[in-house]
């Protein structure tokens, strides 16, 4: 193991191969590294326009203690830290002369990295309005009443209106989406599994999205219903029907981000067996 300190890298298999274990012991709240570093590993930097990300982790008494992730461009995104941890990474970055989009995380880790940014580098941090909350699933719940219809896979034939549907979700979320339907395969939805709930006469109405199993979770993400459809059970539908199915293919752990101040759909994800684990937070440097 290599010395006390952050250690950065842009090799994926070195980063996994020191930081991996530590990722894998907490997989709800270390959800988003998990999927990243794992389509770097199998797709390689292309997955994400082609430039190598920056990776890092942090040793303390020789173990691995943290952990942080940047796609380039994009938000660096540490897992938890304490701010002794968050002061010690913004002095090793701004060493060299990284520039920084924003940091996204936990919400007191992004508070103590964003004004450790500010004091190394003297950028302003910006926080964010817009919070998510990370659930984990822990007694899972059918809606009760369930709504008409059935649970059913999106197949070839359902591509262009997953394509709709993704992109009216990152519109809604204030995410970018490409205009061009051929940029689908960069988009970080490609390689995910979606299923719709549709009524009985096979017309779609909801539909929910799960990452590839990786360290025996699966994240939900993105659960979508059209604007003129909501309020009649769909989404919880949907949302329960995808979870089950993470659960009988063997997934130990099932997570998914929702808006805090959305009360509906934190009730709704409270109500079918999910429970809040965290705040996250963004800063932009200005």
């Amino acid at each position: 193991m290599h010395r006390d300190g952050w250690h950065l890298t842009e090799d994926i298999d070195d980063f996994l191969g020191r930081a991996g274990p530590f990722l894998r012991a907490r997989p709800d709240l270390h959800t988003m590294a998990l999927t990243v570093t794992e389509t770097l590993r199998t797709q390689g930097a292309a997955a994400y326009g082609g430039r190598a990300p920056l990776l890092g982790y942090l040793v303390e008494s020789g173990e691995v203690r943290a952990a942080f992730h940047r796609r380039t461009p994009g938000l660096l995104s540490p897992t938890p830290l304490t701010p002794r941890q968050a002061g010690a990474l913004a002095a090793r970055l701004a060493g060299p002369g990284h520039v920084l989009a924003g940091v996204g995380a936990e919400q007191h880790t992004a508070a103590a990295f964003a004004e450790a940014w500010r004091r190394a580098t003297g950028a302003t941090p910006v926080p964010r309005a817009q919070r998510v909350r990370l659930y984990r699933l822990a007694a899972p719940t059918p809606p009760e009443p369930p709504p008409e219809g059935r649970a059913r896979a999106a197949g070839a034939r359902d591509h262009g209106r997953v394509v709709r549907w993704c992109r009216a979700f990152t519109a809604e979320v204030g995410e970018d989406f490409p205009a061009d339907d051929a940029a689908w395969p960069g988009t970080r939805f490609a390689a995910k599994r979606f299923t719709f709930w549709e009524t009985p006469d096979g017309t779609p109405v909801s539909l929910a999205g799960a990452t590839p199993m990786t360290a025996g979770h699966v994240r939900v993400d993105p659960v979508y219903t059209p604007a003129g459809l909501r309020g009649r059970g769909y989404a919880g539908a949907v949302t329960a029907a995808v979870s089950r199915a993470a659960l009988a293919a063997g997934a130990r752990v099932v997570v998914l981000f929702a808006d805090p101040a959305n009360p509906t759909s934190t009730a709704l994800y409270q109500r079918i067996g999910y429970v809040p684990v965290a705040e996250f937070t963004v800063y932009d440097f200005s």
